[in-house]
């Protein structure tokens, strides 16, 4: 039985908000992409054909919340971002799904929630051995969560922080040693029947995309947030429709369509030693300040993509 919520927003405009439940796939001609930039490291996408008769399914009212997904098509500008009031609200309730960034979809929780980071963990199938990253609203979050950037000592030692303002918000994922106000869950690595090791650094993230900034300015906290992959290919999956299909059955409870994105992830860049390590070159262009892997390191990144966010 169809179901259709009509939300009014502003003097009579009004939003339309899908749900559905665990539909199987339908028809898809998949292609792949590659970056053939020199020194970049080939990056998989799964991309669906644009067709809008197989887009409209998710358009049309089908469930309620209870058995399906909430499904929401924004503007990538943010012009409609009154549309994600539902989805911040999920969130805060412990709601694991998919937001748009700068770079690819990323699969999300409120990283307050225990129970949401456990499901995010068994949505995604991402062992306790690999460590989450999250998205940060500003660089307040970032203060927060690690120990910060450092931030020079007037002895001749950078003052990256002032470096690193250049580029955030944007596509870097930069590694920074946590600190005590991370959940555990997102540091420790083993199993439930042995005891727990912990990671000491986290991989952060202030995306420079109008739609995700609008959904962190509207939490209390960072979110988690991992990469939407898939789960059989060595791929990023740049197609929202795509991405519900495949982790829509195995319990996502909203998905932000802003698009199909391109198969371009963030750079990763290691802080956490005696100087800014990239360990995977994306789409942030190196920095000056940034030393660059070797291209035998380069090659083992290739095999094994870092864990980090998109």
């Amino acid at each position: 039985m169809a179901l259709e919520a009509n939300v009014c927003c502003g003097s009579g405009g009004a939003m339309s908000l899908s749900f559905r439940g665990a539909l199987k796939p339908f028809p898809s001609r998949v292609s792949l992409l590659q970056s053939i930039e020199p020194r970049r490291v080939p990056f998989l996408a799964l991309a669906i054909v644009k067709r809008s008769p197989k887009r409209l399914k998710y358009s049309a009212p089908r469930f309620s919340k209870e058995d399906g997904l909430l499904y929401v098509e924004v503007d990538p500008s943010g012009a409609d971002g009154w549309k994600l009031d539902p989805v911040v609200k999920l969130l805060k309730e412990g709601a694991v799904g998919v937001i748009p960034t700068d770079t690819v979809y990323a699969i999300v929780c409120d990283l307050k929630s225990q129970s949401a980071i456990e499901r995010l963990r068994r949505i995604k199938n991402i062992a306790t051995s690999k460590p989450l990253s999250i998205l940060c609203h500003s660089f307040r979050d970032i203060d927060t969560y690690t120990t910060g950037f450092p931030r020079g000592n007037g002895q001749g030692t950078t003052n990256i922080f002032r470096a690193v303002k250049h580029c955030l918000p944007g596509p870097y994922t930069f590694i920074l040693t946590a600190s005590k106000e991370l959940p555990k869950q997102c540091t420790r690595y083993g199993t439930t029947t042995s005891k727990y090791a912990y990671r000491k650094n986290v991989g952060v993230r202030i995306p420079d995309d109008s739609v995700c900034q609008a959904i962190l300015e509207k939490m209390d906290a960072p979110l988690i947030s991992t990469s939407a992959k898939s789960p059989k290919e060595n791929g990023w999956i740049i197609d929202p429709v795509v991405i519900a299909d495949v982790y829509g059955p195995e319990g996502l409870d909203f998905v932000i369509d802003a698009g199909v994105r391109v198969a371009d992830p963030s750079t990763v860049v290691d802080m956490t030693g005696s100087f800014p390590r990239i360990i995977r070159q994306g789409k942030g262009p190196k920095q000056p300040w940034m030393v660059a892997e070797d291209d035998k390191d380069s090659a083992v990144e290739e095999e094994e993509p870092t864990p980090y966010a998109a």
